[in-house]
Parts: C-alpha cells; structure tokens; sequence
C-alpha cells in the first residue's frame, strides 16, 4: 500500500463528501492543520475500534448475566474468559494499590482505557492498518481525559485540600519561599503528566508499526514473525504503563484525603468510646 496509508484512508476516499466536511472536527492539535479525509484516518481507526469494544461487550454480556452460572469459570478458551481474566488482572493491580473501595470506584476509567488502548495497539499489527495510538492527537485525547479525571477525583475526596497538598508539609512562615517553590515544581510535574503519557504511548506504537511495516516490505514471508511477536509484546506493555501511571496518579490525587477521613473517623470511634466510658 503507499506510504502514509491504510485500508481507512481507501475507505474514506469512497466519501467524497465526508472528506470535503472532515473541517468539521475543528483542527488537528499537531500543526494546527485542517482535518482533511486523510489526517481523519487516526479518529475513524478510534471509532473503529470504540464499535469492535461496544460489539464484544454484546458478545460477552449474556454470558455473565446470570450470576448464578457466571461465577462457575468455562472449561474453555471463550471471550468471557478473556474479558474476566484480562479485567481481573486489572482490578486485582487496582486493589493492591489503592485498595478495593478506591479500586471499585475507580476502576471503570481504567478498564474501559485498558480495552480500547490494546486493541488499538493491536490494529497496527494486522496489515493494512495502522494504530490510532501512533497519533498523537488521539493519545494526547486520552491523556487528557487521565489529566481531567484524576485531578476531579482529587478535588472531589478533598476540595481545597487538594491544592493544599501541592505546597508541601507546611514547614513555618521562615519558609514560605520553599512552600512555594514545592508548589511551583509540583504544578510544572502536575500539568507534565499528560505529555509524558500521550508521547511515550504515541512514541512507542508509532516505531514499533514502523518497524513491522518495514519488515513486511522487504520479506513478506516467515521474517517478520519475530518482529510480529515483539510488537505483540509491545502492545501490551504500552497498556500496562499507561494504566499503571494513571492508577498511581488516582492514587495520589486521592490516598491524603483518604488517609484524613479515616483519622478523622478514627479519632470520632475514640471520642465515642471515651463518651461511653464516662
């Protein structure tokens, strides 16, 4: 196929009329360009892959409807047991770092990113198509709705509190200048996550395709089996440092508030203790 292009990009060129209205979605964050049929290539591949996740969660629904045969596990390799074991992982990653209340609350933003970033990965590895994550426009998309998310579940547990913990430990008025500066560097590393985890993600998938479509190029056959299998690889460890970094962001935005709450119930189960000694 020519450089730069996938089955997405032939099968949007059979919409005249869609690539003349692709200005519609506004501007591309790279460049700032127009989004012209070809530059959409990246959203239709996510949408593509938004309706393959709403299809399978059909699929497996019925399966685990039942709650009387769903706790008893299938004998055999089917989609529910690939949708528990990989949602289990996750949840069970969750729970031994923020524990199960915060993990339950917590986990549909995970899981729901865990599904849609591997099988976008997993895209770039069947040929003719290329992953949305190797744009950078589609993971600084999910990037900043991590950025968005974390920092609402901060401001939700602790309110102004929240901006409180980015002074520091309050050290006395001699040094208000060092409180400052710890909120300064803690703002700058606040507002540098997204970037860190939209161009690593971008970074990563975008090489990795590259190198299995040059592999493909030059010997069709048996070659690039070994690179098709680093890239497998690939695309999961993508998945994991991606959901690893926005847990342990939850768990920050979220673990000092918690730890107040539970001090301050904590010292209420005291005061009621005492009350009842008296």
């Amino acid at each position: 196929m020519p450089e730069h292009t996938s089955f997405f990009t032939y099968l949007l060129a059979m919409f005249p009329a869609l690539g003349r209205n692709m200005s519609m979605f506004g501007e591309s964050f790279l460049g700032h360009q127009p989004v012209d049929a070809h530059a959409a290539e990246p959203l239709a591949a996510s949408v593509a892959v938004m309706l393959l996740v709403l299809l399978l969660a059909v699929l497996v629904q019925p399966a685990i409807a039942n709650q009387d045969s769903a706790v008893i596990p299938e004998t055999r390799l089917t989609l529910r047991t690939i949708f528990e074991v990989w949602i289990g992982y996750w949840y069970g990653m969750m729970k031994d770092m923020m524990g199960p209340k915060r993990a339950k609350q917590y986990f549909p933003l995970i899981g729901a990113l865990s599904v849609f970033i591997v099988l976008s990965n997993a895209l770039g590895l069947i040929p003719g198509f290329t992953p949305p994550t190797s744009n950078w426009n589609i993971t600084l998309g999910c990037a900043a709705l991590v950025f968005i998310m974390f920092n609402y579940y901060g401001f939700k547990e602790g309110g102004l509190g929240y901006v409180k913990h980015l002074f520091g430990p309050w050290l006395g008025w001699p040094y208000v200048p060092v409180n400052l500066l710890l909120f300064v560097v803690e703002t700058f590393s606040l507002f540098i996550r997204p970037l860190t985890l939209s161009i690593r993600l971008m970074l990563n998938m975008a090489v990795d395709h590259l190198l299995v479509t040059i592999m493909l190029g030059m010997v069709a056959l048996f070659l690039p089996i070994p690179v098709l299998i680093l890239g497998t690889l690939i695309c999961i460890v993508q998945v994991l440092v991606f959901c690893l970094l926005t847990s342990i962001y939850i768990t920050l935005a979220t673990e000092h508030d918690e730890n107040e709450a539970d001090a301050k119930s904590h010292g209420a189960g005291a005061a009621h203790a005492a009350g009842a000694g008296f």
